[in-house]
């Protein structure tokens, strides 16, 4: 995560949707164009915004949390909750063999 990162869906979070070059012209995103893009697909990448077609974005559930300081994006760990069935948490196909 990079400081535009944060502006980036903080603007998001305050008009719903946007591309990039509505961001930049705005001025509260104050990046090149290009790099406001680059920079949206990679929050898109990571669960934090969603891409809407046409190079529109808007900010996922799991953005409003890392801005409101609930999901720390520097740790290596997943941050979601692993699904259970009757027998307890699951972790996919990951079971070791005893």
């Amino acid at each position: 995560m990079v400081l535009a990162d944060d502006r980036i869906l903080e603007y998001l979070r305050e008009n719903e949707t946007a591309g990039a070059t509505k961001m930049a012209e705005s001025g509260d995103v104050r990046y090149s164009q290009s790099y406001i893009s680059k920079r949206a697909k990679k929050l898109a990448e990571h669960g934090l915004a969603k891409h809407l077609g046409n190079g529109v974005y808007t900010i996922t559930e799991r953005g409003e949390k890392y801005l409101e300081g609930e999901i720390d994006t520097s740790e290596d760990a997943p941050d979601e909750v692993p699904s259970t069935d009757e027998n307890g948490p699951t972790a996919g196909n990951n079971h070791e063999k005893a």
